[in-house]
């Protein structure tokens, strides 16, 4: 897998010594709060850490670092080869929130999901998360609907918002 930069920050592939940095923001109830997954316990961290070392075939997972510090993740994922069609989502840690490192991540991978051939890649969000809703926008994803009751989180149905991004066409 390769490495990615921008501006600011260097999406690379995990490292198995990656797992106390990814606990870090993985433990946090606020990090992990309109997430399906979490707070990990450390045995879940190393078990994500372990799968992002070695993905399945269509599975892209990032490292986000600023300075030489992980601050966060981002996975892209085929969901249809046949279809071109893949998906994503990304979290930081508290302490990166609010500095433009996931909008900044969030377009360095949609880009990188276009290089690779996708035509149509998608994200969803928690109607209350509005800094994620934002930075969706931030990267030219459209709106494309909400997701009624999609995922029971910690003993409640959630909603989701879609957002997709289509391959732009030559001219």
């Amino acid at each position: 897998m390769t490495a990615l930069r921008t501006a600011r920050l260097r999406l690379r592939p995990f490292r198995s010594g990656d797992v106390a940095a990814v606990h870090a923001y993985a433990g946090d109830p606020e990090v992990v709060r309109f997430m399906d997954w979490g707070p990990n316990r450390p045995a879940e961290t190393e078990v994500f850490v372990a799968e992002s070392v070695n993905p399945p075939e269509g599975v892209h997972p990032f490292a986000v670092e600023r300075g030489g510090e992980l601050i966060g993740a981002v996975e892209l994922r085929t969901t249809s080869p046949g279809h071109r069609r893949g998906e994503f989502g990304y979290v930081l840690a508290r302490h990166a929130w609010g500095q433009g490192y996931a909008t900044e991540a969030a377009a360095a991978v949609l880009a990188h999901a276009f290089d690779l051939g996708l035509h149509r890649v998608a994200a969803t969000c928690d109607p209350a998360n509005a800094g994620s809703r934002r930075v969706l926008e931030k990267i030219g994803m459209r709106y494309e609907g909400r997701l009624h009751d999609y995922l029971h989180i910690r003993g409640e149905w959630r909603d989701r918002l879609l957002f997709a991004a289509i391959r732009p066409r030559a001219t």
